[in-house]
């Protein structure tokens, strides 16, 4: 946790100041406690990533708490692990029990996560049937805020399922785009993890990666579970594309980056972000990692002179460098004290539905900038940031600011 002088010091200079607009005091604030539900992969694959979300997270409240943000109020954390060694990733059955937890307490006003889609979806209509909002900063499967879906995952009406992200509509088509137009790709072969996630972000990828005249020589489904893919790209290594495009998290990840180093290290390999972060480095290593291209589906923030005073305290006091989904999930608490604090000064009961609403309205500045949200509780901001990984001996090996090099923004449909 953020210590209250290094809290103080990094309220002064950042988005913080601006988005709560209060002075840091000594101490923590008191009064009536309201809960926030935090959801994070915290066991299995993506548990390095998910540790560094929940620095962000913590980071936020703790200077909120300390600057007393909303007077008469603190804010306490809930924090639950949807990841199983069962699964060795994220357990959607897990991440349901934990929605439950959340509106089974009645001090949980709104929530932070889940990080990824497939938890997303079992949780998304248990939250919607306890009127509980969440702020997701970084699952990005489309269904999930579609009114074509409502039914399935808003079942009492109102959007409850928010992001500080944009979503594979945009991530996946996107990188597709950079594939056809920096790159010159003229062939593909298309892999995904079989989650919802990786499902959906590949099919996107797939259809606009046609569109721009891309060839795609095949389509295979990985096993999570399964130790050896080399069947599959000792087909594609028959096949001869050029690039290589997968779907998914790091589980599938890790072991395909360190078998498709073996087999087809010349194929120019890419995916979304379930490739992006330290889990995903740490996991395959060099030279296995050199070379994949990544996406992010928000702004590049850690590398921006806006985060440098975000980035500086979070390194300073966790001993490890943010990753942007540090900061998207950061902005999402920035949006929950918002969101609290302006039902605080309304005078209504700080109910959840009060929260929600507060939350759909909301204009917030962050670090990644002014955060509002569309009608379906999707991002207003669409852009899609690419990334090369590009080995730095002199750096550690889960120093994404370092092993990841930022190429561009991916050119928009």
């Amino acid at each position: 946790m953020l210590t209250r002088r290094a809290a103080a010091q990094f309220a002064a200079g950042t988005a913080l100041t601006v988005a709560l607009g209060t002075a840091a005091v000594p101490g923590k604030a008191a009064g009536k406690v309201v809960k926030v539900g935090v959801d994070l992969s915290l066991t299995g694959a993506d548990a390095e990533s998910a540790a560094r979300v929940k620095n962000g997270i913590t980071m936020a409240m703790d200077a909120a708490n300390q600057a007393n943000a909303v007077p008469g109020y603190s804010f306490e954390i809930l924090l639950l692990d949807d990841g199983s060694s069962t699964a060795g990733q994220y357990d959607p059955a897990q991440a349901a029990t934990n929605a439950r937890k959340m509106v089974s307490d009645p001090l949980v006003v709104a929530a932070i996560g889940p990080m990824m889609s497939g938890a997303g979806k079992a949780m998304a209509p248990i939250l919607s049937q306890g009127d509980l909002a969440t702020i997701t900063p970084s699952s990005t499967n489309p269904d999930l805020t579609s009114p074509k879906f409502a039914p399935q995952y808003r079942p009492a009406g109102k959007p409850i399922y928010f992001r500080t992200v944009t979503t594979d509509a945009y991530q996946g088509p996107n990188m597709a785009n950079y594939m056809a137009e920096k790159l010159g790709i003229k062939s593909v072969y298309v892999l995904d993890d079989s989650g919802a996630y990786g499902v959906g972000i590949a099919d996107t990828f797939q259809e606009q990666a046609e569109k721009k005249g891309i060839k795609v020589l095949g389509r295979d489904r990985l096993d999570p579970k399964s130790a050896d893919y080399s069947a599959i790209l000792t087909k594609i290594k028959s096949l001869n594309p050029q690039a290589m495009y997968y779907g998914g998290v790091a589980q599938a990840g890790v072991k395909l980056a360190k078998q498709s180093y073996d087999l087809i290290a010349n194929v120019i390999k890419g995916g979304g972000d379930g490739v992006a972060g330290a889990s995903f480095l740490t996991g395959t290593g060099f030279p296995a990692a050199q070379g994949w291209y990544a996406t992010i589906a928000s702004p590049h923030m850690t590398g921006d002179t806006k985060a440098a005073e975000f980035v500086k305290a979070y390194t300073g006091e966790f001993g490890v460098a943010p990753e942007d989904y540090s900061i998207t999930a950061y902005d999402a608490a920035l949006v929950i004290v918002d969101a609290v604090k302006r039902v605080a000064a309304s005078r209504k009961p700080m109910t959840r539905d009060a929260v929600r609403d507060a939350i759909q309205t909301a204009r917030v500045a962050t670090i990644q900038g002014m955060v509002s949200f569309d009608a379906n509780g999707d991002l207003a901001d669409r852009t899609v940031s690419v990334f090369q990984i590009r080995q730095d001996k002199d750096a550690r090996l889960d120093d994404i600011s370092k092993q990841y090099q930022y190429v561009d923004v991916a050119p928009q449909s």
